[in-house]
């Protein structure tokens, strides 16, 4: 008898596993916030150099502003630059030093040496404003998501192989607290470079989530069941998604929406009281006892008759006879066979496509016609029916071709989005949702199919380095918009490009669809990637090479 003989005695999904969605569901609404929070905490609002005696309504534009300021080549007045010498005004007198003949050359331009005034219509306070993160600094501004994420991408390898080790439920704990602890340090940052490291190592911290939360779900449901909580589970980050506009239109100031953002961590590590362990992980590090006490506890939630003769400590020790692991995983062991290799590596290549193009097109909400809010709002709203589109084309078209299709689906609407002419900012605008409804859609995916090829034993391992180097996309994607000094068009093509890459790399793994979960590494090396839909439909310990 294997594991997924003892989850049909205990119940595969009833009130237990349901209770168990709703208590990880926390943790999937605050990484949203945390992730996507430089939309508002980072936002640069308009801005020009700082001049003594000029207007405090920054929306004024007179001719006091035209002498002191030059224009773009746009027509609009410099964010970055001023006048060395004040030009002619009507009815005033020029500058010490100039002269009307000066006047008829190129007048000569130097940086903001007293600072900028900033547009606080829209933002209060943002770390831009703070630290006048603009002009020449506009490079660390964009580095604070690539610090975040890889602090995200150092922090998945570490709570992966962790998790493995010690057991979820006691890293998910320390996802918990250490996130709280660090994100109040950040709030009160006083210098961007403590903001900076602090938020980092938030990163590292908020990826405890990423790693364990999807698993914990996974590793108490049955077959049948896997697919339909996977995507209702999903659901959440698009919850916060659409609570992240709200909350940053609420607070204005980025110390205040900080704070808002990390305080629901305190419920989170009351709620662990109630979350249980894996029994398939325990069962593999021969912890009999506690799975034993944690499968009869899900009995009796799921109403199921099962008592301590029907479900003995006898069975559960047969089973955990033949899942124990003999030694500890490592990342190694993701690499020592062909079938694992494979998998591996495939994954990285998706896992990277699906960040660099998802946080490529989230943090970018500058040029579609609506402001911040708006744009954040219709961002998460697109979500809602990608994961009906996720939900359908996994049960019916298999998990491998849906990650491929929605990886191309992405790449197309970035790529046609550059044939878009500027006068055309509706089609622009609706190719911006589209990419973004469909890279959403791909990130479910690839949960839920990578949650799906690693074995029980390398599980969280699997996901922590497919995580690491998906983070690596993330932190790479807010300096690949820095690409726009190159070719404006060159970021969308980067995002777009990518995103096809990992479409034809997702074809290339096996197929998960109606299979059990494999509990060993030659659980893994005896399946192969199904050539029929009989084959398909097979456990997936049943499919022999």
């Amino acid at each position: 008898m294997g594991f997924e003989e003892l989850l049909e005695q205990v119940g595969g999904f009833g009130p237990f596993q349901l209770r168990n969605v709703a208590l990880l569901a926390l943790p999937r609404v605050l990484l949203p916030l945390h992730f996507l929070l430089p939309i508002f905490l980072a936002a640069v609002p308009a801005h020009r150099c700082a001049l003594p005696g000029v207007p405090a309504n920054f929306s004024h534009q007179d001719a006091w502003l035209e002498a002191h300021l030059p224009r773009e080549p746009d027509g609009t007045l410099s964010s970055c630059l001023r006048f060395a010498y004040p030009q002619a005004l009507l009815n005033t007198t020029l500058g010490e030093g100039q002269s009307r003949g000066k006047l008829e050359d190129e007048p000569a331009t130097v940086p903001c040496s007293q600072g900028w005034e900033y547009d606080r219509s829209e933002f209060s306070s943002t770390i831009a404003t703070e630290w006048d993160l603009v002009c020449e600094q506009k490079g660390l501004n964009k580095a604070v998501s690539t610090f975040f994420f890889t602090g995200v991408l150092v922090g998945a390898v570490a709570f992966g192989y962790l998790s493995d080790r010690f057991g979820r439920r006691r890293l998910l704990l320390v996802a918990y607290v250490s996130t709280l602890v660090l994100s109040l340090a950040s709030a009160a940052s006083v210098s961007y470079v403590m903001f900076a490291i602090t938020r980092t190592l938030t990163g590292s911290a908020l990826a405890g989530f990423t790693i364990i939360v999807m698993p914990l779900e996974l590793e108490w449901l049955d077959v049948e069941h896997r697919t339909v909580a996977g995507v209702l589970s999903s659901t959440f980050w698009t919850g916060g998604v659409m609570l992240l506009a709200l909350v940053g239109y609420l607070i204005r100031d980025w110390r205040w929406l900080l704070l808002a953002v990390t305080l629901p961590c305190a419920p989170g590590i009351l709620s662990l009281w109630w979350v249980p362990e894996s029994a398939r992980w325990l069962l593999t590090q021969g912890r009999v006892e506690e799975a034993h006490r944690y499968l009869l506890h899900c009995a009796r939630l799921n109403g199921r008759p099962v008592g301590e003769d029907s479900l003995s400590q006898e069975a559960v020790s047969k089973v955990a006879a033949g899942e124990r692991v003999v030694r500890r995983p490592s990342y190694l062991d993701l690499f020592r066979t062909r079938q694992l290799r494979h998998i591996s590596l495939c994954c990285m290549v998706v896992w990277f496509g699906v960040n660099f193009s998802y946080y490529g097109l989230s943090l970018d909400v500058s040029g579609l016609g609506l402001n911040t809010y708006q744009t954040q709002l219709l961002f998460g709203v697109v979500e809602l029916p990608s994961k009906l589109l996720v939900y359908l084309s996994v049960r019916h078209a298999g998990r491998r071709l849906t990650q491929a299709g929605t990886l191309l689906g992405a790449g197309l609407a970035l790529g046609t989005r550059l044939l878009m002419s500027s006068d055309m900012k509706s089609w622009s605008t609706a190719l911006a949702v589209m990419g973004k409804g469909f890279s959403e859609a791909a990130f479910t995916t690839a949960y839920l199919f990578t949650s799906e090829l690693y074995p029980t034993v390398l599980r969280q391992t699997g996901m922590g380095l497919t995580a690491l180097v998906g983070r690596l996309g993330g932190s790479l994607a807010p300096l690949a918009a820095l690409l726009d000094g190159v070719w404006l068009s060159l970021p969308k093509l980067a995002y777009g490009g990518i995103a096809l890459l990992a479409a034809c790399t997702a074809l290339l793994l096996p197929e998960t669809r109606q299979a059990q979960l494999p509990e060993t590494i030659q659980d893994v090396e005896r399946k192969r990637a199904p050539t029929s839909l009989q084959e398909e439909e097979m456990p997936m310990k049943q499919v022999q090479n």
